[in-house]
């Protein structure tokens, strides 16, 4: 008789095979470099391999007795949990990451009552905190969840930060086991194998940032804390390159010629987070501007940000977005947009790529004197970004709008030392300011270091005073 230790191993050589498990340098969506990849999406293209995992699952989770009714966090593991549904027989219902706009507009679809008990299933769990958003929307319904059984554990202390928040998790396989059993089938050698135990040793998350309710808002949270609250993946990103480089420093690069970018680029990338740009104002652009600039940002690890505020009809926005001569889409990470055509504009960039590739600002209030934007549209534009939470890495604003959605970023421009402002409307804020008392997450400087004579120097002194500033913010 085949033992389930001998199953689960033969199931992990399929994993590796089929290159749901892959071993290299890969970059995770906050922007740590990772020996190993678990890319366990796949296994939908294996039908025979899901029913195997679903067996397993079954097996290794022992009585669904006490079980009404199961649920796979959105979307990887909905397959699983479909599958798992129908070997054990046990219902399931399906958590939708955004409420539909029509029809019941529900979050949770499918057939349930209050007090049901109900199992979570995920794929892979780091910190565990797609699980909670799936917990929170289910106990809001007065559904009661206890336990999650997920295929991998990273045992970079995801499980411990479900147990603070009343979860037991399951896990089919661990890291290292997993390692365990491809070293012993030589799928991998030592060299990997060490490799991977000192990547979960130094990659921890703290077991004390995901609490049911945590009392802090976003301006009492760390960079790195709320790299685990943003439901953005560029935003993690962003948080992750901020907290590492200990910047929060963009540069608007509002340059007219394409060697003046990429020498800027060079310049003040050691110093930045974000690289923000108005493409369509190169007087001599050309397509072969964009790798080397792409390029730059990789070297210094920063993220390219086009300020093109995009404000059309759904439609002309995608193709703006993703269409003609600039190809937003397939360089920059970030956009800005307009809310004032309301969803489209949402919508068109949502569907134009991947939401694992792109984020988006939202523009809620603006640096320019004299601005028609009042307090009804910027309230109308925080509602909207609430709807596209996997989509919108943060908000433009002049003020701390959003205190309790700590996953969200804050992008304040106007910000220079010198001058308060220009012939032109431009406001400026000092750099303490900015994030003291207007709320700044990342603070935008244009010409106070595009106009300096030495545009690297001008940076690192925004950056220090920018960060000396987010650090006194922290302390109070």
């Amino acid at each position: 008789m085949v033992s389930f230790d001998d199953k689960l191993k033969a199931f992990s050589i399929e994993l590796f095979k089929i290159n749901a498990v892959k071993f290299g340098e890969f970059k995770t969506k906050v922007g740590l470099m990772t020996p190993v990849y678990c890319d366990l999406r796949i296994i939908v293209s294996y039908p025979k391999l899901m029913e195997r995992l679903a067996d397993l699952l079954i097996e290794y989770f022992g009585t669904f007795k006490d079980i009404d009714i199961i649920c796979g966090v959105p979307y990887t593991a909905l397959p699983i949990a479909t599958a798992v549904s129908i070997k054990s027989s046990i219902p399931m219902v399906m958590r939708r990451k955004e409420a539909k706009d029509y029809g019941t507009k529900k979050l949770i679809e499918g057939v349930y009552n209050e007090g049901d008990k109900c199992l979570i299933i995920e794929d892979v769990v780091t910190s565990g905190s797609s699980i909670l958003e799936t917990v929170k929307d289910l106990t809001d319904l007065g559904i009661k969840c206890n336990e999650t059984i997920v295929l991998l554990n990273r045992e970079q202390g995801g499980a411990k930060i479900l147990e603070n928040n009343g979860i037991v998790m399951h896990a089919l396989l661990t890291l290292t086991k997993l390692m365990e059993f491809l070293r012993e089938d030589k799928c991998i050698n030592d060299k990997t194998v060490e490799q991977v135990r000192d990547y979960i040793a130094s990659t921890q998350v703290d077991p004390s940032i995901l609490l049911k309710t945590p009392s802090e808002d976003r301006l009492t949270l760390s960079f790195l804390t709320r790299t685990n609250l943003a439901k953005n993946p560029v935003a993690a990103e962003l948080f992750q390159i901020m907290a590492t480089k200990q910047t929060n420093l963009c540069v608007a690069a509002d340059l007219t010629i394409s060697t003046d970018i990429l020498n800027l680029a060079e310049q003040v990338g050691p110093y930045i987070c974000v690289f923000k740009t108005h493409i369509d104002i190169i007087e001599d652009f050309h397509p072969n501007l964009l790798k080397p600039l792409q390029e730059i940002a990789e070297r210094h690890n920063f993220i390219l940000f086009e300020d093109r505020k995009f404000a059309d009809i759904g439609k002309t926005v995608e193709l703006q977005y993703s269409k003609g001569i600039y190809q937003v889409s397939s360089w920059a990470k970030l956009v800005t947009a307009h809310s004032i055509t309301g969803k489209g504009v949402l919508d068109a960039i949502k569907e134009s790529v991947g939401l694992e590739k792109r984020g988006v600002f939202l523009l809620a209030e603006t640096s320019a004197a004299g601005s028609l934007i009042n307090e009804n549209y910027t309230e109308a534009t925080l509602t909207l970004a609430e709807q596209y939470p996997e989509l919108i890495a943060g908000i433009v604003c002049q003020s701390p709008l959003f205190l309790q959605t700590p996953g969200l970023i804050q992008l304040t421009p106007g910000v220079q030392l010198e001058a308060k402002s220009d012939n032109l409307g431009q406001q400026y804020n000092s750099p303490e300011s900015v994030i003291l008392e207007k709320g700044a997450d990342v603070a935008v400087v244009g010409r106070g270091i595009t106009k300096s004579a030495k545009p690297e120097i001008a940076a690192e002194k925004y950056k220090n005073l920018l960060w000396a500033a987010y650090s006194k913010r922290l302390q109070k």
